[in-house]
């Protein structure tokens, strides 16, 4: 079902429209879920399976690697055949990448493991390249930053969740289930992989208004000029990727970094600290799309970024507990950063946008790097030191909002 569309793009009023933009936010939490529980995991793998600090970082290299490696290829596909169709193919791969905990269990390897969550992870990068352009487009582009943002506050919903249940779960002992002892990191994934079998039925049943762009001029001149010369755009890249690095960073370690700075704390409770700073973030997205409505979004993105570097000092300073407190408000300030940085790289790009989409989900490989980097210092040096990574990352992303600002 096809809803043409003038540019910039206008949201329809269909109730097809509307429930089409209601199940692809449940898109945003479900992912959201998953990065939260992937958090916990990287701790009790460090207690399981013996690996180090540095090597457990390879747990957010393979999830957020793989967005790196299906953006442009999903990108390409959902330009033949739309965006439902992307979006099933993420379910399916989520689902199949769940579902394999269960062999990688009885394998008890952290390579098994690693393989599971990259094919998860696929799935996770083709439903983001499709959602987040999904939820961009259905509106006028100047009020993209702040749909998107409320679609992206369910993400943070998932990602309080997912800590809370995973730090009940993970380190609690095997299930006894109908004569079986099963592993509870299993039995959440397996969980999870039937949950989202049912959610790909859903999607599969409900017709979805595809989102066409026509031509006007200024769609035609954003054709004839290339995508790289858009400077939203290049410097949305740049700023992404140390985002995601930052991000992604900061909840790899904040489980380490609570034992490490507040006398007594168990991996349990800081792991629901984790989950309160998931909280954190989550509210963050509610109240600063609120605010969007009275601050320009690049005045928020400064800001924020500014607060999150000032935050992230107190963190490397190390102070007890306060420290602790620092990180989880670097949640509420992260809360808007990826979605309006993504608006505004795909903002006026026409016929170019599902193109830019794709390489924007493509810098979620930052938060590939950084955890690895972060672990390698704090096995030298101290997870403290190592909380200087994010720190300079924000400072390039306020960078970039400043840039935008000036330009509006």
């Amino acid at each position: 079902m096809n809803v043409q569309l003038d540019m910039p793009v206008r949201a329809t009023a269909t109730s097809a429209a509307k429930l089409a933009f209601i199940l692809v936010t449940s898109l945003f939490f479900m992912w959201g879920f998953s990065h939260g529980l992937l958090d916990v995991l990287n701790k009790h793998f460090q207690d399981t399976l013996n690996v180090s600090k540095a090597q457990s970082g390879f747990l957010q290299a393979a999830y957020f690697g793989a967005y790196f490696v299906v953006a442009l290829p999903i990108g390409a596909f959902m330009d033949r055949c739309g965006y439902k169709a992307g979006i099933l193919v993420g379910l399916a791969l989520f689902a199949l990448g769940a579902l394999l905990f269960i062999p990688a269990t009885s394998a008890g390897t952290f390579v098994a493991f690693l393989g599971a969550l990259f094919i998860l992870a696929c799935g996770l990068g083709c439903l983001e390249t499709a959602a987040n352009l999904y939820a961009s487009v259905l509106g006028k582009p100047e009020t993209a930053e702040r749909r998107l943002n409320f679609a992206q506050s369910f993400n943070g919903l998932g990602v309080f969740i997912g800590p809370l249940i995973g730090g009940s779960l993970f380190f609690a002992p095997p299930v006894a289930l109908i004569g079986l002892t099963l592993d509870p990191v299993m039995l959440t994934y397996a969980t999870l992989g039937l949950v989202v079998i049912v959610m790909m039925a859903v999607f599969a049943a409900v017709p979805l208004p595809e989102i066409q762009t026509v031509g006007t001029s200024n769609s035609r001149s954003s054709v004839a000029r290339s995508l790289w010369s858009h400077s939203n755009f290049t410097g949305a890249l740049v700023a992404q990727f140390f985002y995601m690095a930052a991000q992604v960073g900061v909840g790899a370690f904040f489980i380490n970094y609570a034992i490490e700075h507040w006398s007594g704390l168990t991996t349990q409770k800081a792991s629901y600290l984790l989950s309160v700073a998931m909280l954190s973030f989550m509210v963050g997205r509610f109240i600063s799309t609120l605010l969007m409505s009275l601050v320009p979004a690049t005045v928020m993105l400064v800001a924020y970024a500014l607060i999150n570097a000032g935050l992230c000092a107190v963190a490397v300073a190390g102070i007890e507990e306060l420290s602790v407190y620092a990180l989880i408000a670097v949640f509420f300030f992260m809360s808007i950063l990826y979605p309006s940085i993504f608006a505004m790289g795909v903002k006026n790009l026409g016929a170019h946008t599902k193109k830019a989409g794709s390489y924007l989900v493509m810098t979620l490989v930052g938060g590939a790097i950084a955890p690895y980097c972060m672990g390698t210092i704090a096995d030298a040096y101290g997870t403290a030191t190592a909380f200087l990574i994010p720190l300079a990352c924000f400072l390039v992303v306020a960078g970039y909002g400043i840039k935008q600002h000036r330009k509006a």
